[in-house]
């Protein structure tokens, strides 16, 4: 497929790779994973100071109001580098659901946003939702003031570090209905929530949430009473097509670290790559990438398209993605022989964060099976 970039956005990829291969060490990100750091703040201010987390911020509040070509760039290179930066959760998909928060919360939160000083985290999945973003058991119940929140979310994606969890809530309407859904800015230290951290294999902070009785503000509602799931879809596809394009960074690079290990690693008096078995496989792992490197230009063009036959590309991508991902990890890995299981070789902790990839947001089975459901007659997507 053919994706032209503006001559902008390639000053934009080009500066996102220039900042990936001067601040990637590998040897400093397995030092501040030892350290047990949440992320990497240093990196996190800087990317900040060169706008990218302004990106999805609209220029009304202050942001660059960017499209999703901007923000593709700037996840693939993050995916490349295996920055630990929390870019997706607040740098995606924060500002596009704040865009329907009051004005007064915009112009407090956006600011911090775009300064590198907030981590924002949407607590998008609850223990009996699976993958299904319309499963919702959490409830919001009016009360003077404001809404008392009660229920549970086993998922806040960069949860562990966040100061702000944007919380779906049913206000009406059955568990698995898209209807009744609303959504709440909830402060991490308000009375009656209990943050619960966990550390996942990529060495992402995320946490799960109960919420006993949680009371905030009607001001902090988001968007209409009721009417929030079509934007919680909206800032998911969004932020699963930034997933996409962080795998297809991680993708490549894993690659181009396997190629230089079969040119120089010897085995029987040649190199590695010489041996015909071998170069098959690289092959097919190029053809992979490739692959999966047109799926995300596919679903990045379609997240300005009607959102019916967006969420058939983005789940087709999403699958897609996902199988040829891990192919190309798990390749990496093997093609490295036994080392390539070990700690100190980046290959697999790349393989780590592309599984956390593919689980994210639904995996490739679960997408799969979106897309089938979505194409059988009179169906309606979620």
């Amino acid at each position: 497929m053919n994706f032209d970039l503006s001559e902008e956005q390639q000053l934009l990829k080009d500066s996102a790779r220039r900042y990936g291969a001067d601040h990637g060490d590998f040897t400093a990100w397995r030092a501040r994973v030892e350290r047990g750091e949440a992320y990497d703040a240093a990196s996190w201010r800087r990317m900040a100071d060169l706008g990218w987390l302004m990106l999805n911020v609209p220029e009304d509040d202050g942001g660059l109001g960017a499209g999703p070509t901007e923000t593709m760039v700037v996840a693939e290179a993050v995916g490349r580098y295996l920055m630990l930066v929390p870019f997706v959760s607040t740098g995606v998909i924060a500002p596009t659901l704040l865009t329907a928060a009051t004005e007064a919360l915009r112009a407090h939160l956006m600011a911090g946003l775009a300064e590198g000083k907030l981590v924002i985290s949407l607590a998008d999945a609850e223990p009996n939702g699976r993958f299904d973003l319309n499963r919702i058991a959490t409830r919001a119940e009016a009360v003077e003031g404001g809404f008392r929140l009660t229920g549970a979310k086993s998922h806040a994606l960069d949860g562990g570090a966040a100061d702000w969890f944007i919380v779906p809530a049913r206000t009406t309407a059955a568990d698995d209905s898209q209807d009744g859904v609303s959504l709440f800015l909830v402060p991490a230290e308000i009375e009656g929530l209990t943050v619960m951290r966990s550390r996942a294999m990529d060495n992402r902070h995320n946490a799960s949430l109960k919420l006993d009785g949680v009371v905030v503000p009607a001001a902090n509602l988001i968007g209409g009473l009721g009417e929030g799931f079509p934007l919680l879809r909206d800032a998911v596809d969004r932020g699963v097509v930034a997933r996409l394009a962080e795998a297809v960074g991680a993708m490549d690079a894993v690659r181009e670290m396997t190629m230089e290990y079969l040119k120089t690693r010897k085995q029987f008096g040649q190199t590695l790559g010489a041996f015909q078995a071998l170069q098959h496989r690289a092959v097919d792992m190029a053809i992979a990438c490739e692959e999966a490197r047109s799926m995300m230009y596919l679903a990045t063009l379609a997240l300005s398209g009607a959102p019916v036959e967006r969420r058939k590309v983005i789940a087709a991508a999403k699958a897609r993605v996902g199988q040829t991902s891990l192919y190309v990890g798990r390749q990496a890995v093997q093609l490295h022989g036994g080392v390539g299981f070990t700690e100190e070789l980046a290959v697999a902790h790349y393989l780590k964060r592309l599984i956390m990839i593919d689980m994210a947001f639904g995996n490739a089975d679960h997408h799969r099976a979106e897309l089938a459901a979505s194409l059988r007659p009179g169906a309606v997507a979620a």
